[in-house]
């Protein structure tokens, strides 16, 4: 007798989309990036090159932008489990849906736990963005609208339809929305407010490890600090966003000799050790508080996270040692 296994019998069947307007205007190799998940982006362009996907049944280029009513043929192609979920686990999804601060239909925003990261990447498993794809199987879009480093915990903002993904990108570029953080710095700060305008730029360690450093060759950045409590051994200030660059905040804080507490990559180890020998376990950076102008309404929109239980629970042992 002669047995075909399942894969032969039942070939993968290509797939066919028609674009609506929450979708029209993206570029067609972004729109497979987020139809593909798991697949490696090379291939999805070589799948463009040889004319694998097509619109309307012609090929495109991967700069096309897409309209309304177009039909798109994605080929078949196998996208492992693991592949798609990068390691999200249900029980991540869930610790998620427990974080969120606000929803409506346009955006959701949720309290990031620390030690989470905001996606899956090499050496990392999955992330936010990973975990509430698995936790809401049925959701069209669902889409970083910005990021926060692995070890910050706070407002993370996840847009739910392309048209809001859009807007509130505008809105970052044009620092429209207010972003503001608590960090807790090392030593006592004796200044209540100070603006730190000094160029960053990003470097890679012979370790693959990437960094930030005060450069004058590097891009303009600019934070607000204000004191909010000074302890023995540290100050709990606010530190509020002028420009957006990678670790911006804690290269800044290292900058004026007061870095983040429990920052393992711009502290010294010593101060490290001093932070755990006094109960700190992680990085005391939290995004704390988004404000900006709903895409959907325009209507003024603030978004609070409070810190955690584990943070609280410290700045009160502080305060009484």
């Amino acid at each position: 007798m002669n047995l075909q296994s399942s894969e032969h019998s039942n070939p993968p069947k290509p797939r066919y989309i028609e674009i609506d307007a929450d979708k029209a205007g993206q570029r067609i190799d972004n729109f497979l990036i987020g139809c593909l998940k798991g697949v490696p982006k090379s291939h999805i362009y070589r799948l463009l090159r040889k004319g694998e996907v097509r619109v309307n049944k012609g090929r495109v280029k991967a700069h096309y932008r897409l309209c309304e009513g177009d039909r798109v043929r994605l080929p078949p192609v196998r996208v492992g489990v693991g592949a798609q979920n990068h390691g999200a686990t249900k029980g991540m999804g869930e610790r998620l849906e427990e974080s969120i601060l606000y929803e409506d239909e346009w955006l959701l925003a949720l309290n990031k736990p620390a030690g989470m990261a905001v996606h899956g990447g090499s050496g990392l498993q999955g992330g936010v963005i990973e975990a509430l794809r698995v936790s809401r199987p049925r959701a069209k879009t669902l889409e970083l609208v910005h990021r926060l480093d692995k070890d910050t915990s706070g407002c993370l903002l996840i847009a739910k339809k392309r048209q809001a993904l859009v807007a509130l990108h505008s809105l970052m570029r044009d620092d429209a929305v207010a972003k503001r953080y608590l960090a807790l710095l090392t030593g006592s700060w004796k200044r209540r407010r100070e603006k730190v305008d000094v160029p960053l730029r990003k470097y890679v360690l012979s370790s693959g490890e990437r960094m930030v450093r005060v450069d004058s060759g590097g891009r303009s950045s600019q934070t607000e600090f204000r004191r909010l409590q000074r302890f023995s051994e540290g100050t709990l200030v606010e530190a509020r966003l002028l420009t957006g660059r990678t670790h911006q905040i804690r290269v800044h804080a290292a900058y004026l000799g007061h870095p983040v507490a429990g920052d393992r990559r711009y502290a010294q180890a010593e101060t490290n050790r001093r932070w755990r020998e006094l109960g700190l376990k992680r990085m005391f950076l939290h995004a704390w508080r988004l404000e900006f102008h709903h895409p959907g309404t325009n209507e003024p929109l603030l978004i609070e996270a409070p810190l955690s239980q584990e943070l609280e629970l410290f700045l009160t042992n502080l305060a009484m040692s």
